[in-house]
């Protein structure tokens, strides 16, 4: 119903979910039963729905609606199904009188779950994917019939009684929570006390740049250190700044190898910081890459890490801010052409092998089409009903959720309960818990995160160079590696770049012999023709 309403159901939603294993949901009366004050009980600015089960005894439903009553009091109501199934009209008798007896409003409900009928086919088959089993064979557990999508007002009025119609719409009409009311802030943790956010990254900032300048300063640096830092204020960027550079401190406290990566490194800030080991004021690329106001996207900064010891870090990020306030980022993985024949084809009960061939066939670079002429090679007949329908539904599934994944590594971090602000669940990895959210939906809400990557070829370089420091008898670091090595290119021409990051692909050490690179710049060019 409102702002506070929201970050209340996202909780419970937590708990729910973060009590139980991944998938599963594992909730309790006694959650929502919480006195909040000294007469609000239930969730506070949340309304429910009790949707009854007609199979149970009367007494169970008694008691049941007896409990909503008592715990939401006037933010209860009874759900009504119309759904033209067989004995509609006593039950809707039946939770008439419940209602009545516990002052509960009766509202009509619509338990969609398509927008329009010719969607049935498809309901089905995803029916059958959850159930993993064909179609066939799922029986009751399929809808009866297609009335479970959006139906017209003159329809609806033809199968609800017009008071429960109303109620639903004086329902509706409580709930003035929008998802712009959502406001991110960054923990206060990363700035000592007594001094301001801005004021703290100018003068980590400066020590930096004398570390990195310990002759003094260059005029040119300076100049755009204040350009980049005047952004940083204008734009309110610093707590993200100031949480990138507090991870990879520690890191770097613990002789963890990392390093930033991408249009970061167009940053002296960035650099001074020690983010990125990328001297911009060596290159010609753009501070604006990276932040414009214009474009007035958040910053990303990619932080790989060595990939055996990134979980140091991450466990780092949980025990400083605590679980209910840092959470990784979901990834939603869709359907793309081949999860989408095998799964549809599956559901209407083909032969294994032939969708195994069919969905090898398909690729990625096939974009979101199927081809039919590959259907034929694999002796499927394209005019025969079987093939005809998986054609159509796996055309219709494209695009549509498969399930939930764990991001690469992006975190979330907030400065109260994250869970007020996004429903938080287990991984399937132990020690470690997801947001709901996909990365995308946190660029759409305004909420940043912190990428903390693993490589592992990062953890190789951190060997090397301990066995160098070994034989040389003295500390060897990544900035003591020599530029330009004249040794290394050679061995770059001849193609012998097994397990080095970004040329270590066939089509990679095919062009390196033929290009010939000589320095780091040629290597950019040779990489970009590759992969553009």
């Amino acid at each position: 119903m409102s702002r506070e309403g929201y970050g209340n159901l996202a909780e419970w939603i937590s708990v729910g979910r973060c009590r139980a294993p991944k998938g599963s949901y594992e909730v309790r009366r006694s959650d929502v039963a919480r006195t909040a004050g000294t007469r609000l009980r239930g969730l506070p600015d949340c309304l429910a729905l009790f949707v009854p089960d007609c199979t149970v005894s009367d007494a169970v439903l008694e008691e049941q609606a007896a409990w909503v009553a008592a715990t939401f009091g006037d933010r209860g109501a009874v759900a009504l199904h119309m759904l033209q199934h067989a004995g509609d009209e006593d039950r809707k008798e039946r939770l008439t009188a419940l209602a009545a007896r516990h002052r509960l409003p009766l509202t009509a409900c619509g338990d969609v779950h398509m927008h329009v009928r010719s969607r049935k086919p498809l309901q089905d088959v995803l029916t059958a994917v959850r159930l993993g089993k064909p179609v066939a064979e799922c029986g009751m557990a399929l809808q009866p019939n297609a009335e479970q999508c959006l139906r017209a007002r003159l329809k609806l009025a033809q199968l609800y009684p017009a008071d429960t119609l109303r109620q639903s719409v004086v329902l509706a009409e409580r709930c003035d929570f929008s998802m712009e009311e959502l406001r991110y802030q960054y923990p206060e943790e990363i700035v000592p006390p007594g001094e301001t956010l801005s004021g703290y990254l100018r003068r980590i900032t400066r020590e930096g740049a004398g570390t990195r300048y310990p002759r003094g300063i260059p005029a040119a640096v300076q100049e755009q250190l204040e350009k980049e830092l005047a952004l940083i204020e204008k734009l309110s960027y610093e707590p993200y700044f100031l949480t990138v550079y507090d991870v990879v401190h520690f890191a770097r406290s613990r002789r963890i190898l990392c390093q930033g990566r991408g249009s970061a490194a167009n940053s002296s800030v960035c650099y001074c910081l020690g983010i990125t080991e990328v001297d911009p004021t060596t290159t010609t690329l753009l501070f604006e890459r990276f932040i414009s106001e214009e474009r007035n996207e958040p910053p990303d900064i990619d932080v790989d890490f060595e990939h055996e010891r990134r979980e140091e870090v991450m466990q780092y990020i949980y025990n400083k801010y605590g679980r209910h306030r840092a959470a990784l980022t979901a990834a939603v993985v869709v359907y793309h052409p081949r999860s989408a024949l095998k799964d549809v084809g599956k559901a209407l009960g083909m032969d294994f092998d032939t969708l195994n061939r069919l969905s090898k066939l398909h690729q990625w670079w096939d974009g979101g089409r199927i081809n039919t002429e590959r259907m034929q090679e694999n002796g499927l007949d394209p005019d025969s009903p079987v093939t005809h329908k998986l054609l159509k539904l796996t055309q219709e599934l494209l695009g549509f959720p498969r399930h939930l994944s764990q991001h690469s590594g992006g975190f979330v971090i907030a400065r109260d309960s994250l869970a007020r602000l996004v429903p938080i669940e287990n991984a399937a990895m132990a020690e470690r818990n997801v947001i709901q959210w996909d990365k995308d939906d946190l660029d759409a809400m305004g909420l940043l995160k912190i990428d903390v990557l693993a490589l592992g070829m990062l953890t190789a370089i951190r060997r090397a160079l301990d066995f160098i420091g070994m034989r040389r008898g003295e500390v060897f670091a990544v900035q003591d590696i020599p530029r330009e090595d004249p040794a290394v290119y050679d061995m770059i021409c001849r193609a012998d770049t097994i397990g080095v990051f970004q040329i270590e692909s066939r089509a990679q050490m095919s062009m390196l012999p033929r290009l010939r690179p000589r320095e780091f710049y040629d290597l950019v060019i040779e990489v970009a023709i590759v992969r553009p």
